[in-house]
């Protein structure tokens, strides 16, 4: 039984993982940079210790000084979350070297599943079907030489890359080399290696991923699948659980396929296996993510399963408490960005001067932010994710819309308006949605309707002068004299 887990991050998932140790009766050590004191995450955390040094290499990225915390402050574990250090195996086996359990598979699963050429091979021994494509063991000129046996359009995607970095679509010979001088480039900033290596780029597809836990005792289950073919820029927008374009039959398929991935190299814990799947249903191995995913919380809600719960109880010795499969009803998953999507995505900055997240029925937020909290160009600009479930998925749909509307975030421009947009476009409502539809149906970029801003300039106007006024009562377009009232701002939806 684990007593004391560090967890290696910070934001919304340190959050999410502190909460879990307190329910399960682990004491949660939190780490935080000098800009981070003071933030959410640090308040939930029994134990909150700061951490020397500035920019992310000195502080959340420095694997030395965070094993060092672990062991003075009496830690038995250390939970690295998602990003930052998470699929590092050489940070795994320190921890482990230092005495230390590792929430988490082993560094040598780690290392198979996150070089993607390995990965490639191995899953072609374990029979799981990969995309066609070349594995590539030398650099830009092997590259160009490879490409013309995969054919076009085709794919450049970073062997040791992850979050769409280091990936670039190639549609015509005559831009190859330049796609994969810039991909090789970006691949080399991001990752610190410059390979990539080749693929057939597969038009029209769903993004299908695909929920797995492991345990010590032999046992290796998969959670059925999160559709997550709403992308841009290869980052994940919009997921759901279940897929409308998946049934039983392709479920059970692809979940086979998943767990043989996983024992293929000895998993334990909870991973995340992605497909590819073709309109013709053939699916494809992307990657494994050997660690918890940012969209886990639309499985848990059709599952009922706690899936950090989980990962405690399987690093801690314990045999998973999972169950047989069993879905039930519709989960729904958006992630707030701090960023304009009439801008062609961009971060945006500010202060969070009114934050109101929705509440009501089946609504979950996932965040580590708060009303008053500063947005900085420091971190990722996800503020939280919003996750809805109903008994259908036209329920849940409907939901989540309602939510949207009722979600008041001000002091910083964000994609709320664009979210809300994607539940009502005829393509997600018949379910419709491939990892090329944002680019489908915004070619020149998505843009807002005009009353929709000028409504929400109105909104930051007047929470600026009640900022000014210091509380002091401010009448609404409904008439209503209660300053605390939703009505105040809200208006605009409640005349």
């Amino acid at each position: 039984m684990l007593k004391r887990t560090l967890v290696a991050n910070r934001g919304e998932i340190a959050c999410r993982i502190l909460r879990a140790c307190r329910e399960a009766g682990i004491e949660g050590v939190a780490i935080h940079a000098a800009n981070d004191s003071g933030s959410l995450f640090t308040e939930i955390a029994d134990i909150a210790i700061p951490l020397e040094g500035e920019g992310l290499a000195e502080t959340y990225l420095n694997q030395e000084q965070i094993l060092k915390i672990a062991i003075d402050n009496g830690c038995d574990s250390i939970h690295p979350g998602f990003g930052f250090l998470s699929e590092r195996a050489d940070f795994a086996q320190s921890v482990m070297d230092s005495g230390l359990i590792w929430i988490g598979p082993s560094p040598e699963a780690i290392t198979k599943m996150g070089d993607k050429m390995t990965a490639r091979i191995t899953m072609k021994a374990a029979g799981v079907p990969v995309i066609p494509g070349e594995e590539v063991e030398g650099g830009l000129e092997e590259v160009l030489a490879i490409a013309p046996s995969v054919g076009y359009p085709l794919l450049l995607k970073a062997t040791a890359g992850g979050g769409g970095k280091g990936m670039r679509a190639v549609y015509e010979e005559e831009n190859l080399e330049s796609e994969a001088k810039a991909a090789m480039r970006e691949a080399l900033n991001a990752f610190g290696d410059d390979r990539v290596y080749v693929e057939r780029l597969l038009t029209g597809s769903r993004h299908i991923e695909i929920q797995v836990l492991a345990d010590k005792y032999g046992r290796t289950i998969h959670l059925g699948e999160r559709e997550c073919s709403v992308q841009r820029r290869h980052q994940k927008v919009f997921e759901e659980s279940p897929s409308v374009a998946i049934d039983a039959e392709l479920r059970n398929a692809m979940g086979e396929a998943a767990c043989d991935a996983a024992r293929a190299v000895d998993y334990e814990g909870a991973g995340t296996v992605e497909f590819l799947v073709t309109p013709t249903g053939e699916f494809f191995f992307l990657e494994m993510n050997t660690r918890i995913q940012v969209e886990h919380p639309v499985t848990e809600m059709v599952t009922g399963v706690d899936l950090v719960r989980e990962q405690l109880r399987i690093a801690g010795g314990e045999a998973m408490s999972c169950g047989p499969l069993n879905i039930r009803g519709h989960a729904i998953e958006v992630r707030l960005y701090a960023e304009d999507p009439a801008n062609n995505f961009l971060p945006a900055i500010g202060q969070l001067k009114r934050f109101i997240p929705p509440t009501g029925p089946g609504v979950r937020l996932d965040t580590g932010v708060r009303e008053g909290d500063a947005v900085t160009p420091d971190y990722d600009p996800m503020l939280a994710k919003l996750i809805v479930w109903a008994p259908s998925r036209i329920e849940a749909l409907q939901r989540m819309g309602r939510a949207l509307d009722e979600f008041v975030v001000l002091g910083c421009t964000t994609n709320i308006r664009f979210l809300r947009e994607l539940c009502d476009h005829p393509d997600v409502v018949d379910g419709w949605t491939t990892t090329d539809m944002i680019d489908r149906l915004w070619p020149d970029g998505w843009k807002p309707d005009l009353p929709t801003i000028i409504a929400d300039a109105g909104l930051l106007i007047a929470s600026a002068a009640e900022s000014t006024n210091h509380g002091k009562k401010i009448a609404s377009k409904s008439g209503t004299s209660e300053p605390l009232s939703p009505f105040s701002t809200l208006s605009r939806r409640y005349p």
